[in-house]
């Protein structure tokens, strides 16, 4: 099940599509942080955005528009 409550806990991660890039952190804070951090980035950083909670990872893109 997705995690949806505004509170919970995630990492918002920026994963490069360059081989051997790895995953940078941008923070580590509530869903409702990590979605307006993520909305204000341009939009190829977003194509890029990943968050995840203790049990799920999902894209930013397939959050932001589902």
């Amino acid at each position: 099940m997705r995690t949806t409550d505004a509170s919970a806990s995630v990492r918002l991660y920026f994963l490069a599509d360059e081989p051997g890039a790895g995953a940078q952190t941008l923070m580590y804070g509530s869903l409702a942080e990590a979605t307006a951090m993520a909305a204000q980035k341009e939009a190829h950083v977003q194509d890029g955005l990943w968050i995840a909670t203790d049990n799920d990872v999902i894209a930013w893109r397939d959050l932001a528009d589902g």
